[in-house]
């Protein structure tokens, strides 16, 4: 490339429809790149508006406020000597169609100088654009002191022919943004976490690099938006595919890179995946309570790794002076439960409270016994335990103003293993997509950061929901290393019982029973709280099964 071109990555954190605030975030990086002498500034993907908005894009109001937001930043950025990239959404001016655009729009000396509509609309898992965006129909190249510039967002790129995925569109807008003249690719991006996924971009754009012979500039968003955290991990290439600018991974910079020179920052955090993970659940669980407006958080403390894992994060995002863990004993629960979360609570630094549910667990089961004459205690009494205590952390919520998380793992939500209106209550579920078994990985983690805040004993016992004398989760349910392989098989890969069973050497009568109470339990988890998504297949917005159906495997 014959000229200097010196970009500065903004990945950044920003808030569904918190326009001011968005706003006033680029302009403290549009500035920071300026003083470095940037000429190109990247923010990412739907930037101004937060991503996703959904349906908040279908109200003509909001429509109109980006479009007056985008004026604004345009006349507060009209000193600095640099073009600035920025998503958005507009109105489109197409007769028939969907009424909205995705945008990245260049400004330059306080003018929308270039605008370009995002073509591929991804309509699997989380997202659903094709609902809300009409498809850009072309793609023109824009023009950056001489340099054409292919300037796509975020999907256009996940149709390149290095994807040795199946290609979902029949247009590839690289190729054909190559095929104009583009020098050089700027894609801005909203890309949300998942296991693995970090890698997957590097090589997808390697591949897109070395294929088109073109350098690459790609920058994320972080943060949490609900269901979804963004990890940032921006990146340049090379037209090799080298890498010659990274940004770290969960938290919010700015890094320049010389695309002419192939030189650039590298701030990378080369965590591992469990690490990263671990990063993930402390920034999405920041981000969820502080955009809801809620500054302290509190969760039931049993002394069992689940809950331990919550409190360590929440003990990371929020500081121990904004957690308080709760210890309810009730009729069958062992001694050790309040002493290890006693112990782990005091090496936390964290509030911690003991109320016991048996008085008003006896005081329930006396007022109901007339109307249970005759019949035999069950699951309907191990359940009242579980409701009390939702109860209980319910009203500690309403008094102090904390939000309640949730405790309860993916492998337990996923075959029914919680009670609905007990341990299902709250305002955050944590961990509802880490299987058991990555749960006590993170636990590693967070006794490597935390000092040893989690005592061995939690890591020894038999898990247990203690709502029966002796009772262990092994009672009803495979070891878990077993049921976590069963049910990525059938979650994660859409496998069927049969596949899995061969595949595991498994008797097909086990995997067959988890697979229907992975079925009979759609209608509990349609109402939990909401679940921070880590894996390629979270229960919640991207798991769209009908509750009332009769389809089995």
């Amino acid at each position: 490339m014959g000229h200097l071109m010196r970009i500065a990555l903004a990945q950044i954190n920003t808030t569904v429809g918190d326009f001011p605030g968005n706003r006033s975030k680029m302009l403290h990086f549009a500035r920071q790149a300026a003083e470095k002498n940037a000429q190109v500034v990247l923010f990412p993907e739907l930037s101004l508006t937060g991503y996703p908005p959904r349906d908040l894009v279908e109200r003509p109001s909001f429509l109109a406020r980006a479009a007056m937001e985008l004026e604004i930043f345009a006349q507060e950025t009209e000193s600095l000597p640099l073009h600035i990239v920025i998503g958005s959404v507009a109105a489109s001016q197409q007769g028939a169609g969907k009424k909205v655009l995705n945008t990245a729009s260049v400004l330059y000396r306080g003018r929308e100088i270039f605008r370009q509509t995002k073509m591929l609309l991804p309509t699997y898992d989380v997202f659903d654009e094709g609902r809300y965006f009409e498809s850009a129909s072309e793609q023109t190249l824009l023009e950056i002191d001489g340099i054409p510039v292919a300037l796509t967002i975020c999907e256009d790129a996940w149709n390149a022919k290095s994807l040795h995925a199946p290609h979902l569109y029949r247009r590839d807008p690289i190729s054909e943004l190559r095929a104009q003249g583009a020098r050089l690719l700027l894609s801005i991006n909203a890309s949300p976490f998942e296991i693995g996924k970090r890698q997957r971009r590097r090589d997808l754009f390697e591949g897109i690099a070395k294929e088109q012979s073109l350098p690459c500039v790609y920058v994320n968003s972080i943060g949490g938006n609900d269901h979804l955290v963004f990890d940032g991990s921006s990146f340049a290439m090379n037209a090799s595919g080298g890498l010659i600018a990274e940004a770290p991974s969960f938290s919010e910079s700015l890094t320049l890179c010389d695309v002419s020179l192939g030189t650039g920052e590298h701030k990378a955090s080369h965590l591992t995946e469990p690490d990263a993970v671990y990063e993930a659940l402390v920034l999405g669980t920041r981000d969820y309570v502080a955009k809801c407006g809620f500054q302290k958080v509190l969760l039931g403390l049993s002394g069992g790794i689940d809950s331990s894992i919550v409190a360590c994060l929440a003990v990371e995002a929020f500081g121990p002076e904004n957690v308080m863990g709760v210890a309810m004993p009730g009729p069958y629960s062992s001694e050790h439960s309040v002493t290890d979360a006693r112990a782990m609570a005091e090496r936390l630094g964290i509030r911690f409270e003991i109320s016991p549910i048996q008085a008003a667990y006896h005081t329930v089961v006396e007022t109901l016994s007339p109307l249970f004459a005759g019949l035999a205690p069950d699951v309907t009494e191990e359940n009242l335990q579980a409701r009390l205590r939702g109860v209980t952390l319910m009203a500690l919520s309403n008094k102090f103003g904390a939000m309640v998380l949730t405790t309860g793992n993916k492998s337990e939500l996923a075959v029914g293993y919680c009670t609905l209106y007990g341990d299902m209550c709250g305002g955050l579920a944590v961990i509802s997509d880490i299987p058991k078994t990555l749960v006590y990985e993170l636990c590693r983690v967070a006794n490597r950061r935390l000092n040893n805040a989690i005592p061995e004993n939690v890591f020894v016992k038999p898990p247990s929901a203690e709502l029966r004398p002796d009772q262990t989760d092994q009672d009803s349910l495979p070891p878990y290393d077993v049921l976590d392989a069963i049910l990525k098989g059938y979650i994660e890969r859409f496998e069927s019982p049969q596949q899995i069973a061969d595949e595991l050497q498994l008797p097909i009568s086990l995997v067959r029973e988890i697979a229907r109470k992975v079925d009979l339990n759609e209608y509990k988890r349609q109402q939990a709280a909401p679940g921070l998504k880590v894996t390629s297949k979270a229960f919640g917005m991207g798991r769209r099964i009908p509750i009332a159906q009769r389809y089995r495997e």
